[in-house]
């Protein structure tokens, strides 16, 4: 409320006191909607399936939950889907970073279509992927067929009648990738790539190039530049792309079942077991397959943004 002061001054009669707010003033209005769809939206989708899990898990009784979690099947399940999980994506990092330092940093003739193709696996259904590429590597695929006992490396090698010391009777190794935890990584890879592409990428087009320069007047070489330049300041960034990988594909199916075998304790994955649990209308057993998995996922995701928390704090937001 204002009221006129003798000298023709207006005064407030309730100044604002100045102190603590639970609330950052904000030019734009309705925190307290906002707030409230976001709470509800949360629950919603994410806080009340997850509960429903849980409680579901826990209506088993505890022997019987410990019987499943130590079950052989249920413990190579699970070695399979976060073990192949992780290592594609420390692959997809590698490679991701490369992807991403060859688009932003050179130009050349298709640069554009490279760019897209990058996100096709966003695009692609993940079915459609499991069968291309249990085509591509299986025994009598494209790929797959090459290193076996009668692909066209043993056939070239065995025709090669003027090696000597009886070489041309040596055989390459036969690689069996589909139908194992080999073909697993690579669909995984295959669906995870672009997570960690488009999280370096922006980074890398933000980034100052007179620090290169200013690098190299002062005497570092390359490699100097690489490690002690470039990649503190990718950090974050690549922390941040290999949990989006990792977290993509723990929790993959389609790309998986069609190129992995599905044979128990060799190339079975958790989601798989899951599923064939419900088709056997075990319900308690598929929620506490999915509890533990889920449990495991947490865990493993917060080791990742503590990491990826204190590069931030050591390098910078980059």
């Amino acid at each position: 409320m204002l009221s006129k002061a003798g000298d023709g001054s207006v005064a407030a009669l309730h100044p604002a006191k100045a102190g603590w707010s639970f609330r950052q003033t904000s030019v734009i209005p309705g925190f307290g909607l906002t707030l409230g769809y976001t709470l509800t939206y949360l629950s919603l989708i994410v806080l009340i399936p997850i509960a429903a899990l849980y409680i579901k898990a826990a209506s088993v009784p505890l022997d019987q939950i410990w019987a499943i979690a130590t079950a052989p099947r249920t413990v190579k399940a699970l070695q399979v889907s976060f073990g192949s999980s992780l290592i594609a994506a420390i692959v997809n990092v590698v490679f991701g970073v490369i992807v991403a330092w060859v688009l932003v940093r050179y130009k050349f003739p298709g640069r554009r279509i490279m760019d897209a193709i990058v996100d096709l696996p966003f695009a692609l259904p993940t079915a459609v992927a499991g069968i291309a590429l249990s085509t591509l590597y299986a025994p009598k695929g494209w790929i797959g067929s090459i290193f076996s006992p009668t692909g066209p490396v043993n056939t070239w090698i065995a025709g090669q009648t003027w090696l000597p010391f009886g070489l041309n009777e040596w055989q390459v190794p036969a690689w069996k990738i589909a139908y194992t935890p080999t073909g697993i990584v690579i669909a995984l890879i295959f669906i995870g790539l672009p997570f960690v592409v488009r999280t370096v990428q922006p980074v890398l087009e933000e980034f100052e190039q007179e620090l290169e320069e200013a690098a190299a007047t002062l005497g570092a070489n390359r490699f100097q530049t690489i490690t002690r330049v470039i990649l503190p300041r990718l950090t974050p960034a690549v922390m941040t792309g290999f949990a989006l990988a990792f977290a993509r594909a723990v929790g993959e199916y389609g790309s998986v079942i069609f190129i992995a075998g599905n044979l128990p304790n060799v190339s079975e994955i958790a989601p798989l077991l899951i599923v064939i649990k419900l088709e056997e209308f075990d319900q308690a057993g598929a929620a506490v397959i999915a509890a533990i998995m889920l449990l495991i996922a947490f865990v493993m995701l917060l080791v990742i943004n503590l990491i990826q928390t204190w590069a931030r704090r050591r390098f910078g937001d980059a």
